[in-house]
């Protein structure tokens, strides 16, 4: 038995056992990027995704490396804010999306505001989605003006 923080586990003896997050003589752990990205868009912290890599992985990854990776996404995020809309959508929906976000020491409430438009044929385009304060209904005109 190998004891750890989680009781004791058996040990493999016939050597059966095959590792679900990093393979057997494994060296290449550049998955752990797309990881990282999928993390930091769910609302992570650098500072959290740091820790939650070193528990999954036992691999030190500092903060600022967390941000270099994370920051790798910043081109595709301005090529998706300046591209072309189309001239005419059927129908807009407007939603938001409450959340508690620490700002300066403090929790405060935030809204994304999301605006979807529908084509003439039907597709469906995220058009927006601006962070602001809680729920105001000015907030949507402001979007759209």
């Amino acid at each position: 038995m190998v004891k750890s923080q989680y009781g004791e586990i058996p040990r493999d003896r016939n050597g059966e056992f095959e590792p679900q997050i990093v393979q057997k003589h494994q060296r290449d752990v550049s998955g752990i990027e797309k990881k990282i990205i999928s993390l930091y868009a769910r609302g992570m912290s650098t500072r959290d995704i740091h820790d939650q890599i070193e528990d999954l992985y036992g691999i030190q990854l500092s903060a600022d490396m967390v941000s270099k990776i994370t920051d790798k996404i910043l081109p595709n995020v301005k090529e998706w804010q300046t591209r072309p809309l189309e001239p005419i959508y059927t129908f807009c929906f407007l939603d938001a999306i409450h959340y508690s976000c620490r700002d300066e020491g403090r929790i405060v409430k935030k809204a994304a505001y999301v605006a979807l438009g529908v084509q003439l044929d039907g597709t469906k385009d995220i058009l927006s989605i601006t962070v602001g304060a809680n729920c105001k209904s000015l907030f949507y005109l402001l979007l759209f003006f």
